[in-house]
């Protein structure tokens, strides 16, 4: 049991702020505190119950505020936010192989390095605290997630073709275990082996990722059943859904993490509910891809640990989970006719403690005492969230990423009064125009008239490579 505010002195008080905890035993208080010391949730309660003896080194001041816990944007490409408005209104597989595969190409470590960073800045002032990435470059993300001071599931997406960081496919799974070593028992970064997607990736490379998974207990992230194309594509290859190809394989357990799973057979669901795995939703960009409506309300009847994601800047374009969360109760409803599917309480709870127990976070999700200190202050001062009846459904049908006005992780401030402090956003800005400044010239450069036709060549085409 965690130790009484009033027994050492605290690094934070905040008081005067109503408290939305996510805890079911005390879920919402009007007028409360939150006590922190060495970035772990001493107490929480009542400013009555505050006992005027009890000193910390810092007093915030959350009046007009909501306190609640930090957003987890369990899947996402945090570097692609260079790629942004880059390719829109195309379906998945068009957008996959004629724009994003041969643009990653030419993909570099300074990049992904400011892509990612201008990510950290977005979700910080949106009010995520913690994410689960899938991307390359891997080894430079984590270095600028340990600098933003976020909490982050980060890994190098594996496929059977070469890598612009690691090369060869077979060196993929060696740069993979480098990263479960270098990170391995760091306090807010954690590591998963990512295999791309089944058409990307072999049975044999499957199967390598799940050894390499098992040996160092890693969680195991791939993207699932996202189209219907996808889904007939495995069938004709391997006689089975994805899910049920995977299941042959030996990857469908709790250690996996699939992200989208849009397209699902009832005998895919029963599988995967035996299973325990693990499942991302990603409403917008499915949205956007018109890849279709997950099955969530089957999903949330069997009790797979569910999570929701944004997916990357270039199929959704921002990362903003108070948007996010809005569209996921809102498009059920409408794909059911039913306005009581997919409520909003369970949609912040996918957000919160949902996406934490997806991402493999303990301590997190609730605040509430022994739980690290990941949380935000929504300001309530604005017009849109006013007047407040219930706590969890402005949050997610009128709450948005500006209202966010504070932001800490493990006990350490990211931003206050809506001022970043690790990160500097101008720079950061500035830079990554620069880069969409070099995008968007190797973009144009290849639309000349060919010698040999006299027509114009474009830049993106199926490769033969993926």
């Amino acid at each position: 049991m965690a130790e009484e505010a009033s027994t050492h002195v605290l690094d934070q008080i905040i008081v005067n702020a109503q408290v939305l905890t996510m805890d079911p035993r005390q879920e919402f208080v009007e007028k409360g505190f939150v006590a922190i010391r060495r970035g772990v949730i001493m107490q929480v309660g009542e400013m009555q119950e505050l006992s005027p003896e009890v000193k910390a080194h810092e007093i915030h001041d959350g009046t007009g505020c909501l306190v609640m816990p930090g957003l987890i944007n369990a899947h996402i490409h945090a570097a692609m936010t260079i790629f942004r408005g880059l390719a829109d209104d195309l379906p998945l597989m068009t957008w996959l192989n004629n724009y994003i595969f041969p643009i990653e190409k030419r993909l570099t470590k300074e990049w992904v390095t400011w892509g990612t960073m201008l990510a950290c800045c977005e979700m910080i002032r949106s009010g995520t605290t913690g994410f689960g990435d899938m991307y390359l470059f891997a080894r430079e993300v984590a270095e600028v997630v340990e600098t933003s001071g976020l909490r982050a599931l980060i890994g190098e997406v594996l496929y059977d073709f070469p890598s612009p960081n690691y090369g060869p496919p077979e060196a993929g799974l060696v740069y993979t275990e480098e990263l479960l070593k270098e990170w391995q028992g760091h306090p807010l970064i954690s590591v998963a082996v990512e295999p791309h997607a089944l058409y990307t990736c072999s049975p044999s490379l499957l199967e390598k990722t799940k050894a390499l998974a098992e040996h160092y207990k890693a969680p195991l992230k791939i993207h699932v059943s996202e189209t219907v194309s996808e889904v007939e594509d495995i069938q004709s290859r391997y006689g089975a859904t994805p899910i049920g190809h995977l299941h042959r394989l030996g990857l469908l357990d709790n250690r996996l993490i699939a992200c989208h799973c849009v397209v699902l057979s009832p005998e895919d669901l029963a599988l995967m509910g035996r299973a325990g795995v693990r499942v991302v939703h990603n409403p917008e960009s499915n949205m956007k891809l018109g890849s279709g409506i997950a099955p969530l309300p089957e999903l949330l009847a069997l009790n797979i640990p569910l999570g929701l994601g944004t997916d990357g800047c270039a199929s959704n374009n921002n990362l903003d989970m108070f948007e996010e969360m809005d569209s996921a109760a809102r498009l059920h409803k409408v794909a059911r006719l039913d306005p009581t599917v997919v409520s909003a309480r369970e949609v912040l709870n996918m957000a919160t403690m949902g996406g934490a127990e997806v991402l493999g976070f303990s301590r997190v999700g609730m605040l509430s005492p022994g739980m690290e200190a990941d949380l935000i202050l929504i300001d309530l001062e604005a017009p849109h969230l006013v007047p407040l009846y219930h706590p969890v459904s402005q949050v997610v049908y009128a709450a948005n990423g500006s209202d966010v006005r504070d932001v800490m992780v493990r006990g350490r401030w990211l931003m206050k009064d809506r001022k970043l402090l690790t990160l500097d956003v101008e720079v950061v800005m500035e830079r990554v125009r620069a880069i969409g400044e070099d995008i968007l010239q190797y973009l144009l450069s290849p639309w000349k008239k060919s010698e040999q036709t006299g027509k114009d060549k474009p830049i993106f085409g199926p490769s033969s490579d993926h």
